[in-house]
């Protein structure tokens, strides 16, 4: 899924983090503690097990850009949605670790019952499901929601429904009233529906965890406004909602939990504060007082405040921070000039400087340097370097491809970023002058910036983004990154680089009807290092996920899928008091 990569953790967290992390150094030397201080403590859950009841309170820096489960597909709203308002036919175990990596039947009484060589997919409902009204929930519902997914009008969701149903190419989803047909959707009765792919596809199991399995009823859809308050089926329904401000939820009193295994539903009442900045956010998280010890935060760690917490044994006690699994991503659009040019966009790939960044992400404790667009956990544990550029980049190199490229004095563009990652870009446009390339910086309002990058009339150049495995196969990064027939006008959350290879579609197709696990495997990474050598984007980093969480929080680890963000099926208080 898309992602806002972390918000911007200045240059300087490095210099904190050198001194109070001695053993940060390659020497080793030092009596701080190594790079993991920054890794949820103990057994990765901070707190113990929850009480039932409270308020719980999420204290974030922005609104959240879609809760429509059709067009979620950005962390960490998707990990909020999917564990409080809506579920899937199969969703992630609530652990930390290897656990959590683990699916299980939601919705659905199993994981799906394959047939046809994994052509079709047959799901059966449990009983006893109801909506926040009591109403219960069929099998026709998740079929529209999943019709939904399909609509031009609803831009911005996963696109695996478009990429794997055996759907009309025309199609344009439900809103006018054209339902899909047998040939791709199935609902013999209430309690059953049966998907037909286009091929087969192994994983179908672990992609119906995706919110746009989820049910939408048809009576209850308020189509580019059902964001403002979706049906919810989960174990939380929404009490009020004022865009940008406050979001209240509370109990779904018709959500059963002996159909739910995984959603714990700890708190009575949850709040998000959408008003504060990421800097006040970490103030009143380090400052634990009054209802913010009921608190976690939305928020990543304000770049300022790194010391604050890894100086204070009592406060680094009560971070939440794991590998995320994502990549930082800079992103060229190559439907247009400059980088509908190889030349040019590899001689960005060779100029950047990419141990700048690092520090400008947080320094080694938070950021890996990225060396492919596919992560370690993806390529047997541990990081390819494909290039083998330095990492403060290759000048020499770089000019050379800007040469060829026809622009050997350089040339300008422009840099589209979330406004809390402007220290991050500022790095990206320090390295990228030294070859002659001129950036300008637009930063916008994190809620937008997806919109922006999304629309080929107000796509940049360039663009500050990530994205995260939406669970651990390979399957969920290259063909939602680079593959040419999801590309959209508007609304377009994969393939951001507008990236066109039809040799490359060709072989996404054909790994993806492997059988043999190993075979596809390493399929995928020599398909990685092709699209390199062709550099849409390049890779900056991997990192970790830094929340703060209240002392009087419970049940909080950073979940294995989600970017690492903390996982809300399990969070809850302490006490009440």
């Amino acid at each position: 899924m898309t992602r806002r990569t972390h918000a911007a953790l200045a240059a300087a967290i490095a210099a904190t983090l050198t001194l109070a992390l001695g053993a940060c150094s390659s020497t080793g030397s030092g009596s701080g503690a190594d790079e993991k201080s920054l890794t949820t403590a103990g057994d990765g859950i901070v707190g113990g097990t929850p009480v039932r009841g409270g308020t719980l309170h999420v204290l974030a820096d922005q609104d959240f850009s879609d809760l429509d489960p059709t067009r979620n597909w950005v962390e960490p709203e998707m990990d909020f949605g999917i564990r409080y308002l809506y579920r899937t036919l199969t969703t992630f175990k609530a652990e930390p670790g290897s656990g959590g990596l683990q699916i299980v039947p939601d919705l659905a009484t199993d994981l799906g019952e394959p047939s046809d060589g994994d052509r079709t997919w047959t799901f059966h409902l449990k009983d006893g499901l109801k909506y926040e009204d009591g109403s219960p929930i069929v099998a026709d519902d998740i079929k529209y929601n999943v019709e939904r997914s399909f609509s031009p009008d609803l831009p911005g969701g996963p696109d695996y429904a478009k990429m794997y149903l055996n759907a009309p190419a025309d199609y344009q989803g439900p809103l006018h009233g054209q339902r899909l047909g047998p040939s791709a959707i199935e609902v013999p009765d209430a309690k059953t529906i049966i998907f037909h792919l286009k091929r087969p596809v192994a994983e179908f199991g672990y992609t119906v965890t995706l919110p746009t399995f989820a049910p939408v009823p048809i009576a209850k859809d308020t189509g580019v406004n059902y964001a403002n308050h979706p049906f919810s089926s989960g174990p939380y329904k929404i009490q009020s909602y004022d865009r940008g401000k406050q979001l209240v939820l509370v109990r779904n009193p018709y959500w059963d939990a002996a159909t739910d295994p995984v959603r714990k539903a700890y708190p009575d009442k949850i709040v998000v504060d959408q008003t504060l900045s990421s800097t006040n956010v970490a103030d009143r998280m380090i400052a634990d007082q009054n209802e913010d010890q009921d608190a976690i935060s939305y928020a990543d760690l304000d770049p300022s405040k790194v010391s604050s917490v890894i100086t204070d044994p009592t406060v680094r006690s009560r971070l939440v921070s794991e590998n995320s699994n994502c990549d930082a991503l800079l992103d060229m659009d190559t439907s247009k000039p400059p980088f509908n040019n190889q030349n040019l966009r590899l001689a960005v790939e060779y100029a950047v400087d990419k141990s700048a960044y690092q520090a400008a992400a947080g320094g080694p404790a938070l950021a890996d340097i990225a060396t492919t667009y596919l992560p370690p956990e993806l390529t047997g544990g541990s990081s390819v370097d494909h290039f083998k550029i330095p990492p403060g980049g290759d000048l020499d190199k770089a000019k050379q491809y800007l040469a060829a490229g026809g622009s050997p004095g350089g040339f300008s563009t422009t840099l589209t970023v979330a406004n809390t990652e402007e220290q991050r870009a500022e790095s990206l446009q320090a390295s990228l002058k030294r070859v002659g390339i001129n950036v300008t910086i637009n930063a916008v309002d994190p809620s937008v910036a997806y919109s922006v990058e999304g629309n080929k009339n107000t796509q940049t150049g360039l663009s500050l983004a990530g994205w995260c495995p939406d669970y651990p196969s390979a399957a969920t990064f290259l063909p939602m990154m680079f593959d040419s027939r999801i590309i959209s006008d508007v609304g377009n959350q994969g393939n951001i680089t507008r990236f066109t290879d039809p040799s490359v579609d060709a072989e996404m197709d054909r790994i993806a009807g492997l059988t043999d696990v190993n075979a596809a495997n390493q399929a995928w990474q020599a398909l990685d290092a092709k699209i390199m050598d062709e550099a849409p984007a390049i890779p900056l980093a991997w990192q970790k996920k830094p929340l703060l969480v209240g002392s009087n929080i419970a049940g909080a680890f950073g979940a294995p899928v989600w970017s690492a963000q903390i996982d809300y099926a399990t969070v809850g208080l302490k006490s009440l008091k």
